[in-house]
């Protein structure tokens, strides 16, 4: 039996304005990054700086933008004509207004620019610091006919507004379909990665050697187990940032992160003599916020079982330590040289693949929701409960959930992950970085 995977292509969400208005803030607030430098002077953005996005399930890359003026200066030319021609590529637009400055001439400039794209887009009135000034902030820009949004970006205020503008617009894209579960081997250099790929695929297809960084190129293998079909894709070793001088390792690092990015499941290799070590930590982060299965699996344990003293339980409460923010990752004991191992890991990557698209009925997942939330006081929201009306799946792969509440700011990370350890006991989902996200309830005015 073969498996079919379907594959979306990702619309791309461009953020426009002139210079100063919040942009780059805006960016970095949603993509939780600085990739964009933010100063209190025009201009400093430049080139169109592209990050990946998830807004309740739903994925789509976010544009940041130079500063389109009709100052003369070359630069300021160049940006306009960059900006104008690349936004004929994108889905929708955000345009960021200064709602101090008011409504300016290069605004309705900007505004004719988003207009003539033929792309909807969503007009947000930044830096209305108070909140009884957003309807007087927000009026003269009606006159334009489209959506409209006041916010303080250095607030936080205002930005689920947007995010669900975004949700709400993003469009459905035609799906095709590949044949076969993507599965990723990464980790640090030297830690047996391509003789892991090697035996799983019977050949000596990747170049195997004791000197670091041997394998640059991202190669993908098919193989079957089971009448299941994986393709596999041997990565380059990721290292810390600062050891990344040669131009080759750098290609080889974002040819790893690319591979992470396009797989279903990635295997994290360590070196069992070792253990995990902080780089090990920072790797799996990184598949975690491309949300990600992941198995952690621990090589040379023929040699670690004979040298370390209770090798797995120290192995296991390195994990513990290490992965301090993941401690049920799955965990599987081989030796890529032996074959010891290899059928408890294909086994664990079946496993950990039927659990990734998990499909639970919506009656019962709200009646384990509602059965959870009394097991706890409801999260507070100023003076306000929050009060949660229902669950929904969305279609993502890890499993992900939307809770629709009142009050959705309320939801802390800490009751988060309440639900979550409750979850993935009922549905028996241990190790699976499932997420909640909370989005406000359209019944509005309830409390």
């Amino acid at each position: 039996m073969s498996t079919t995977t379907k594959v979306n292509d990702v619309p791309k969400v461009a953020i426009i304005g002139r210079p100063n208005t919040g942009k780059s803030t805006l960016f970095n607030i949603m993509t939780d990054s600085r990739k964009s430098v933010v100063k209190n002077q025009p201009g400093v953005t430049r080139d169109v700086i592209i990050e990946p996005v998830e807004v309740w399930g739903k994925s789509f890359d976010l544009l940041d933008t130079g500063g389109i003026t009709e100052s003369p200066d070359l630069i300021s030319k160049l940006i306009r004509e960059q900006v104008t021609e690349f936004l004929q590529t994108v889905d929708l637009l955000i345009a960021v207004m200064d709602g101090r400055a008011g409504l300016l001439p290069e605004d309705r400039d900007i505004i004719r620019i988003a207009k003539e794209t033929g792309k909807e887009f969503l007009l947000v009135v930044n830096k209305v610091d108070r909140v009884h000034e957003e309807e007087l902030a927000k009026a003269e820009f009606h006159e334009f006919g489209v959506d409209v949004v006041a916010a303080s970006f250095e607030q936080r205020r205002g930005l689920s507004d947007v995010l669900e503008w975004i949700h709400a617009h993003l469009p459905d894209r035609e799906l095709h379909t590949k044949e076969g579960t993507t599965i990723a081997i990464v980790g640090k250099p030297n830690v047996g990665k391509s003789s892991l790929c090697n035996t799983l695929l019977g050949s000596n297809r990747m170049l195997v050697s004791d000197i670091a960084g041997t394998t640059v190129d991202s190669v993908d293998s098919p193989f079957v187990y089971q009448d299941r079909r994986y393709i596999l894709v041997d990565t380059a070793g990721l290292r810390r940032s600062s050891k990344r001088e040669e131009d080759i390792e750098i290609i080889s690092a974002f040819k790893s992160q690319e591979s992470i990015r396009r797989a279903d499941l990635v295997l994290l290799m360590v070196d069992g003599n070792i253990g995990p070590t902080e780089q090990d930590a920072k790797i799996m982060q990184a598949i975690l916020e491309d949300h990600k299965g992941v198995i952690l699996v621990a090589n040379k344990t023929d040699v670690a079982s004979k040298e370390v003293p209770e090798f797995r339980k120290t192995f296991r409460s390195q994990v513990e330590r290490t992965f301090h923010f993941f401690i049920d990752v799955p965990v599987v004991f081989i030796s890529a040289k032996t074959g010891f191992g290899l059928e408890d890991l294909l086994e664990e990557v079946e496993r950990v693949s039927e659990k990734l698209s998990l499909r639970i009925p919506t009656s019962e997942l709200n009646e384990f929701f509602f059965e959870t939330i009394r097991k706890a006081p409801a999260p507070v929201w100023g003076t306000t409960n929050v009060k949660f009306y229902y669950l929904t799946q969305t279609l993502q792969q890890p499993p992900a959930f939307i809770a629709f509440a009142n009050h959705p700011d309320g939801v802390t990370n800490a009751y988060r992950r309440f639900l979550i350890k409750n979850m993935k006991e009922r549905f028996d989902l241990q190790g699976i970085p499932i997420r909640i996200f909370c989005m406000k309830s359209r019944r509005g005015g309830e409390n």
